[in-house]
């Protein structure tokens, strides 16, 4: 095999094949064993497992590798539903069971604490899926530019590429409606080529009103007792089998606090401040997007909700129309996958919450942010895992924290 030019030498060379025993699971998804003590990451691989892996990648302390065989394999391994994986990028432990990713991502968690936030404290047992496939009600499929007038795959990045797609005519993740819908939609883009002078992104959502591709309908999804209405483009938790779950859940710690005021920080189109409206005085929904803002309202209207305020905060003041006290309020935050930026943790420590609820779907950057919360006297009380990605790397959790004396 020729070696690369930009290949690193050491400790391996080009596409070495080395045989290694994985110890444990990465929190981007990948098997990581050691070889003479050399770390070597190889993906679709289970701890425990003995495996002869192919390098083609070193870097300065840990080298990349393709698995090649299974030559002992763990008691959690399992045959893929779907015959794409490996080759699709969406996922990455449907060669394990579902037992064992809840068991390995719980795990994750903790060594995140420990590493990433030096905190020693019990994470709870995930709260799984109710539906390990068939609950994605929203799907995101790419095409690259028409050649010749004709569009070729229309799918996900194929696994370890940056560009190149794999054609997915079916997803075992997405519900049945999308599934039985994507033969139809696949051919409807195809057969619009002319009209398409780059590549695109079809937005493929599941609501009340069944499954379209209009970014600007309106969807209705009803968690619990709630029934709430945005547009299709918008932000919504795509995995409507747990998500009431985590609303409970969520609800329950904020009014653990026992005070009178609730403020949902990212509230969007108001789920979290209208599921918790029953449980406190008066609720706040802070968001800066004003359209999100135009939703909650009218959604709290929708439901007969009447103690909820909502209004579009202002980046440099987000709390700005809150009147109560922080020593009288708990806030619920939901940021994007990057976490809080530094601007938006001041001004939260600034109001000083008696307790925040810290809901997140990326750990890593959520335990990034616990140095904050602790150096401005908040203790950790709880950290309760969700599995909102069955078959995926992904995970949500829940931190609880409480302000000190």
């Amino acid at each position: 095999m020729k070696r690369k030019t930009s290949f690193r030498d050491g400790p391996f060379t080009y596409h070495q094949e080395i045989t290694l025993t994985v110890d444990t699971l990465t929190n981007l998804g990948h098997g990581l064993g050691r070889v003479d003590n050399w770390v070597v990451m190889v993906p679709f691989t289970v701890p425990g497992e003995t495996v002869r892996a192919r390098v083609f990648r070193n870097h300065k302390n840990y080298s990349e590798a393709d698995l090649v065989e299974v030559l002992q394999a763990s008691p959690d391994r399992v045959e893929p539903a779907c015959p794409l994986f490996g080759q699709c990028g969406g996922c990455q432990y449907q060669m394990m069971s579902y037992e064992a990713q809840l068991r390995w991502k719980r795990q994750q968690v903790r060594e995140l604490l420990a590493h990433m936030a030096g905190v020693e404290v019990e994470v709870a047992e995930v709260i799984g899926s109710p539906q390990a496939y068939g609950y994605r009600s929203k799907i995101t499929p790419h095409f690259e530019k028409p050649k010749a007038g004709v569009i070729r795959e229309i799918g996900f990045l194929r696994h370890g590429r940056r560009f190149d797609l794999v054609d997915v005519a079916q997803c075992p993740l997405a519900t049945d409606a999308i599934n039985r819908a994507l033969p139809t939609i696949r051919e409807e883009v195809r057969g619009a080529a002319a009209g398409y002078r780059s590549g695109a992104t079809l937005l493929i959502r599941e609501g009340a009103e069944g499954v379209v591709t209009d970014p600007q309908r309106v969807i209705t999804e009803r968690v619990g007792e709630l029934e709430l209405q945005f547009l299709a483009r918008d932000f919504f938790q795509n995995n409507p089998f747990v998500l009431p779950l985590m609303v409970n859940h969520v609800v329950e710690q904020a009014a653990s606090f026992g005070v009178a005021h609730l403020v949902d920080a990212y509230c969007g189109s108001g789920l979290f401040a209208l599921a918790a409206s029953r449980r406190f005085a008066r609720v706040s929904g802070v968001e800066i997007s004003e359209s999100s803002i135009v939703w909650a309202r009218a959604n709290a209207v929708r439901n007969g909700i009447e103690n909820c305020t909502f209004y579009a905060g202002d980046a440099a003041a987000i709390f700005a129309q809150v009147t109560e006290p922080g020593s009288q309020t708990v806030v619920i935050i939901d940021p994007p996958r990057k976490g809080c930026d530094p601007d938006f943790l001041r001004q939260l420590f600034e109001f000083g919450p008696v307790g925040v609820v810290y809901v997140s779907c990326n750990p890593a950057t959520q335990i990034r942010d616990l140095a904050a919360f602790i150096e401005a006297n908040y203790a950790v009380e709880q950290v309760q895992p969700m599995d909102l990605f069955p078959q995926t790397k992904h995970l949500e959790c829940v931190i609880t924290l409480k302000k000190g004396a």
